[in-house]
């Protein structure tokens, strides 16, 4: 609901708002252009009075005076019978040349009041400002949710080009938006008389003033206790009638001043409702306050670029929308899916389930979880799949689901099966979809499976999770999921290091290069690459970056692994296909701050890649466990390297097939006090390696930290733990 409440107010009102924004920045810079060509003048440095008296020295005609929040002083005057304008310097009150206001720049702010439409085209920029408020406030709301929360506002943020470009340009302008959306529409509703300006109170023509001869416009009294930053507006007396006044416009208040006796007449203060009126001009236009101004126009010009990636992104999630092919009526399927999904991802997998059941020959029915009704007359079992959104909440096709399912019920003993789709740098990683376990557990349900997780939309962990079906369901359940297959490119085997044949764990470090230039890459980021005749790639995290020449990888061979079978039979000058997929989350942080690396296995591959480009050699701790030193300690000459030249500051293997075999999660136990002390000092930490491996890490680790009152949930929520497991 969020989302849509977002994007169709998006959709519909783009063209205006991004015309609003745009005249709106080319607006906002005339205050700081007019404040760079004034003569500024302290507060006490000069009076009114004084400046009429300068400029009666110039100018004998003088009719009236003008200030302008921005601080240009403008003179309108009658000589010869001539009527003219000056912009003035009012130290001395000589004239800077001829005033005539820009016609640009009324343009522009005939565009951006009333779109040229008169008191229609106010109504219709005041609907531009409300839809500019919805869009700040929902986006807002929206990017909390994706971050898990207000106070993770400021984590750095995932996602596709445009997604990111999308938020963070959002969340840096989202202020400056909000201030010029609410006072744009203020100001709107002043304009329709729904709200006071203060402009009705106006103070009354004085009934006397003195008799005899008007004195010389510097000695009047009232004029010369105005500060000259306090003035807007001075009208002169019209010419030969005695029975005339000064009208005088201050930031403060509205008078008339004698031109007989100096004196001011009628005053009257600016009521609030004018002052806030004024305060809110401000704001919104930046005149007089030029240093905000400018802000407010980077802000509004951040409008085009989000409405174009906006558009971008609600057109690909409705070109992902699910299209459901076999898809049965609810009321006579033997399957049903239930999808809880945010930006459509997840319902790829669930396409995948309903075609692999359908071939199996069930009756399978397809929806949103949101959609769940409780009557499924002919239904044998249950599938959800689910992702979790923001901070452990439900994703936007599940938000009432639990609610619904508390009021309809669950047929009594219904199996089921929950899958969790996440990314493990989250804190609460599936948090929804163990809420979900743990209600249908409670509904009444009889689980066909405890509850499994996707991480990172892992095609791997899917098939697994339809192999481990296969047996309460009675038959194969192959899940090939492939999502659309991404350009590839040929990478030519250059170099193979044997390691692990001893120990009967044959471990391969493969080195590619390309015909021509490599692909931009990192170490931590990750290698898709493509098995002959296997849609489906595999992928394996990276140990070097393009910078280095080479794409390397570390690859274990597994039995029966068709990819890994592969890599490790390739051919010296053979090729495969490949193409790389960014993990901007795994990798150091920029600084001076520890870094501690742990991995086992071949998950020392991008630990080592981020130890050898440690040039500026800030301290980095590695914990690594492998099989046997003598066999598959994996990058070892390289690492005592680092050792020798400081890009690597310790080293701590473990070996779990010696004589006193050890773990990794037992040397962190060992290390307590280091890991403390390091973690105090603001360390980092990067966790690679097999899902048992991470568990055991964690749990070593919550032990470590218990004393500082830490855990690894609280580091991840500060973004110093992140993992890259498989």
């Amino acid at each position: 609901m969020l989302r849509q409440f977002h994007s169709l107010p998006g959709l519909i009102a783009a063209l205006l708002v991004m015309i609003l924004a745009i005249s709106g920045a080319v607006l906002s810079v005339n205050p700081a252009l007019e404040r760079l060509h004034n003569t500024s003048t302290a507060a006490g440095q000069l009076t009114v009075g004084q400046l009429a008296g300068n400029i009666a020295n110039h100018f004998p005609g003088v009719e009236q005076i003008q200030r302008s929040a921005s601080g240009t002083v403008i003179i309108y005057y009658n000589q010869d019978g001539q009527a003219g304008a000056q912009t003035i310097d009012p130290l001395t009150g000589q004239g800077l040349g001829p005033y005539e206001p820009s016609a640009v720049s009324r343009w522009v702010k005939d565009l951006h009041r009333s779109l040229f439409m008169g008191t229609t085209g106010h109504g219709i920029a005041g609907v531009g400002a409300f839809v500019m408020l919805l869009l700040s406030v929902s986006g807002a709301l929206l990017l909390a949710r994706r971050l898990g929360g207000l106070r993770n506002l400021l984590r750095p943020l995932r996602g596709s080009f445009s997604q990111r470009w999308h938020a963070e340009v959002g969340r840096l302008a989202v202020l400056g938006l909000l201030l010029s959306a609410l006072t744009g529409l203020y100001m709107c509703a002043t304009t329709f008389g729904l709200i006071a300006d203060g402009s009705q109170a106006e103070p009354a023509f004085p009934a006397h003033i003195s008799v005899g001869a008007a004195q010389p416009v510097a000695n009047l009294q009232a004029l010369q206790a105005t500060d000259l930053n306090d003035l807007r507006e001075l009208v002169y007396p019209s010419p030969g009638n005695p029975e005339d006044v000064f009208s005088l416009r201050t930031a403060q208040g509205d008078g008339y001043v004698d031109p007989v006796s100096g004196a001011l007449l009628s005053y009257q203060a600016h009521d609030s409702m004018h002052n806030l009126y004024q305060l809110i001009y401000q704001l919104h236009t930046g005149e007089g306050l030029w240093w905000l101004g400018l802000p407010l126009g980077l802000c509004a010009l951040s409008v085009p670029l989000m409405s174009v990636t906006g558009i971008v992104l609600w057109w690909r999630r409705r070109k992902a929308a699910p299209k459901i092919r076999h898809n049965s009526p609810a009321h006579s399927a033997d399957s049903v899916i239930l999808v809880g999904s945010e930006n459509n991802s997840t319902w790829g997998f669930a396409n995948t389930l309903h075609a692999a059941l359908h071939q199996a020959g069930h009756r399978v029915h397809s929806a949103a979880m949101n959609e769940w009704k409780g009557t499924y007359r002919d239904a044998q079992r249950l599938f959800i799949l689910t992702a979790t959104h923001g901070d452990g909440d439900a994703p936007a096709s599940a938000t009432q689901f639990l609610e619904r399912l508390k009021q309809v019920g669950l047929k009594p003993g219904l199996s089921f099966a929950v899958l969790g789709f996440g990314d493990r740098q989250f804190p609460r990683f599936c948090q929804y979809a163990h809420q979900v376990q743990d209600a249908m557990v409670q509904a009444g349900g009889s689980p066909l499976l405890g509850l499994e997780t996707v991480n990172r939309q892992s095609s791997q962990e899917f098939a697994r999770w339809g192999n481990a079906l296969a047996a309460p369901l009675g038959h194969a359940l192959p899940l090939n999921h492939t999502a659309q297959r991404p350009p590839t490119r040929q990478l030519a085997l250059t170099e193979r290091i044997a390691y692990g044949e001893a120990v009967n764990a044959p471990t391969h470090v493969l080195r590619f290069k390309a015909a021509g230039e490599l692909p931009s890459f990192q170490a931590g980021d990750l290698v898709g690459i493509f098995p002959p005749d296997n849609p489906v790639p595999r992928f394996y995290s990276l140990a070097s970056r393009s910078e280095d020449g080479v794409l390397e990888i570390c690859v274990r061979k597994h039995e029966g692994g068709l990819c890994s079978g592969f890599l490790h039979d390739l051919k010296v000058g053979a090729s495969i296909e490949a193409f790389i997929q960014p993990n901007p989350q795994f990798r150091p942080a920029s600084g001076a701050h520890p870094v501690i690396l742990i991995g086992a296995g071949t998950g020392i591959g991008p630990l080592a890649g981020f130890i050898r480009h440690n040039t500026a050699k800030h301290p980095m701790h590695l914990y690594w466990g492998g099989r046997n030193p003598a066999s598959d300690f994996l990058y070892e000459p390289e690492l005592n390297r680092y050792l020798a030249d400081h890009r690597l500051t310790a080293l701590r293997p473990a070996f779990s097939q010696v004589q006193d075999r050890s773990y990794v999660q037992d040397r962190l136990i060992s290390d307590a006090l280091t890991l403390r002390a390091l973690i105090e000092n603001g360390a980092q930490v990067l966790v690679c390696g097999s899902r048992e491996m991470a568990k055991g890490v964690m749990q070593a680790l919550d032990n470590v930290l218990a004393p500082l009152h830490l855990s690894v949930l609280a580091l991840k929520a500060q973004g110093r733990y992140r993992e890259d497991v498989y």
